[in-house]
């Protein structure tokens, strides 16, 4: 028994044969060096490869090396590559064939340069000073360039780099898709497109599927390739649009940077652009991808319309049926399935058709499972908004539903709804109106961010949260103006501390947007000025006083105008 104790301290290194899982290659000067397959990605000629020998002693087998079969050693490797590097596997019959990876063109990924500058929300008279970033796009057909909208957000001067190339060219934006975080970018020198030939795109990947990462990220200026596999497929929250559709996930590392390079497949087509990362203490190589089916749509949309029009959604608010009581009391029967309206948002089109505890069986012929999930492809699932998402806006849709145990079919025309508290500026300057030092203006989530931080749903006032969350709007022009701030004189003593509360009323009459707000006060002749704000809060001031030290306020504070451009129109 002592002589099959365990011995402590390092491994003896095994013999050259039986690494299989990590080959060593010394520099020879023979043509054709040994390669492990796994490094195999692209061609040395294409690009610079990351080399998989340098992994983590965290991937090395423990115990015993694994023994050769009894096969030469060089017939075949663990993963189909012989021992000299040639991609080859062996059949049933033993005989030798090869295969080969498709290389995808690296000269097509540019780097993107884009100067950025950012609206102040809390000064929402001026901007922010402004700053640089680097990301990744890529060359697609017809001189078009594809990057991630969040790397091109509130630009003033975007520039394109070819891999090899010292020239930045200038770039235009073309149209910019908040929702999917995708934009679309041109260069008008014909320099920059001689020599680059476009990525072709390749079908949506299965799982396990193996996915290749391009783009320029932190810690060097050439290009960096990074591979993986498709851990998942699902419908992922798309962090800068706020939006969900659909996503891959991947293991491959995705950094700052990578942001808008091609994810490739090993055919050498593109299946989807890098724009996120999971961070997270407990997780560790999980990188998300947008997909063929939403760049498609993208594409498309601005095809077919000159300009992005957006996804549409179904403007509704439902809840699972997997309780057999709760079906029963519904009047559903035993083969049926769907779920349950909870609410109905009143600007969208389905208001007029759709009602309250509808049961929505299906959508387009699709049916929908009980807790809202449809067929995707063999073995997957997937919720049901997805077949939404493929619609593009104005277009019809099929809605079967279940109402008082009567099966009713509704024709539908998808928008893209407007929420109560927008969840981007789309680039727009946030507008404000000014009064005697108080700074009226809109709340939406870049303003919330901007005030309270990236854990604003956790800082942020539980009122507006409250808003945010569940409250849809009552009219398509429908805003939640609040004060923002109140800037310090003699004619505000007393309501210095009032920061972003919710304003409900002038003179008692309600206040429906900042435009209309910045009308009534305007065009006040009553005597008093009278603000009825949340949590039962008033702020009363003269009328006359209040107009005359307006323009006092704004000199003090360098401020140009009382109002906004797009209120003055």
């Amino acid at each position: 028994m002592g002589d099959n104790k365990r011995k402590r301290g390092r491994k003896p290194k095994p013999q050259a044969p039986e690494t299989l899982d990590f080959p060593t290659t010394t520099p020879t000067t023979s043509s054709s060096p040994a390669i492990d397959d796994d490094a195999i990605v692209f061609s040395v000629a294409n690009v610079e490869l990351i080399d998989n020998n340098n992994r983590p002693a965290a991937n090395r087998r423990r115990g015993r090396p694994r023994k050769l079969p009894d096969h030469h050693p060089e017939k075949t490797l663990n993963n189909g590559a012989t021992a000299g590097g040639a991609h080859n596997s062996v059949s049933a019959d033993g005989a030798v064939v090869a295969m080969a990876r498709a290389v995808p063109s690296m000269d097509a990924v540019v780097k993107v340069f884009c100067t950025h500058t950012e609206p102040n929300f809390s000064l929402p008279w001026q901007r922010k000073r402004q700053y640089s970033s680097s990301s990744s796009g890529f060359v697609i057909g017809g001189r078009r360039v594809l990057t991630n909208a969040h790397s091109v957000e509130h630009y003033t001067q975007v520039k394109l780099k070819k891999r090899g190339s010292d020239t930045k060219y200038v770039a235009t934006v073309l149209a910019i898709g908040t929702e999917c975080d995708i934009a679309l970018l041109t260069v008008e020198s014909d320099e920059f497109w001689e020599g680059v030939s476009p990525v072709q795109f390749g079908e949506l990947p299965a799982l396990q599927d193996a996915v290749t990462v391009v783009g320029y990220p932190i810690g060097g200026d050439t290009i960096s390739v990074t591979s993986g596999v498709v851990s998942r497929i699902e419908i992922l929250s798309y962090v800068h649009g706020s939006t969900e559709l659909l996503g891959l996930q991947i293991d491959a590392a995705i950094n700052s940077g990578n942001s808008g390079g091609p994810a490739f497949n090993d055919k050498g087509n593109c299946v989807g652009i890098a724009f996120q990362s999971l961070k997270h203490e407990d997780a560790e190589n999980i990188g998300y991808v947008i997909p063929t089916p939403v760049i498609m749509h993208f594409i498309q949309d601005y095809e077919k319309n000159g300009a992005y029009t957006g996804f549409p959604i179904l403007g509704v608010e439902w809840q699972k049926m997997e309780n057999p009581d709760m079906r029963m009391a519904m009047g559903m029967k035993p083969d049926q399935k769907g779920v349950r309206i909870r609410r109905i948002d009143p600007t969208a089109p389905e208001s007029e058709v759709l009602k309250p505890s509808d049961i929505i069986l299906s959508f387009d012929g699709v049916d929908i499972a009980n807790d809202g999930t449809v067929p995707f492809r063999h073995g997957e699932r997937i919720g049901f908004s997805y077949l939404v998402s493929q619609k593009y806006t104005g277009d019809v849709a099929a809605i079967k539903v279940l109402r008082s145990s009567e099966t009713l079919r509704f024709n539908v025309k998808l928008k893209s709804h407007k929420r109560l508290i927008p969840a981007h500026n789309k680039g727009r300057p946030p507008s404000y109106y000014i009064v005697a030092g108080l700074v009226f203006t809109t709340v939406s989530v870049p303003y919330l961010r901007s005030e309270y931080g990236k854990e604003y749903e956790y800082e942020a006032p539980v009122k507006l949260l409250d808003k945010l969350l569940h409250e849809m709007p009552q009219s398509p022009d429908e805003q939640l103006v609040v004060i923002s701030q109140v800037l310090v004189a003699d004619i505000n003593i007393g309501y210095e501390e009032i920061v972003n509360t919710q304003v409900l009323a002038f003179n008692g009459k309600p206040v429906k947007n900042l435009k209309s707000l910045a009308s009534m006060v305007e065009s006040c002749d009553d005597e008093f000025l009278k603000f009825d704000l949340e949590y039962q809060q008033i702020v009363v001031l003269r009328t006359k006083a209040a107009k005359a030290a307006t323009l006092d306020i704004l000199t003090t504070h360098c401020i140009p105008s009382a109002t906004s451009d797009d209120l003055k129109s």
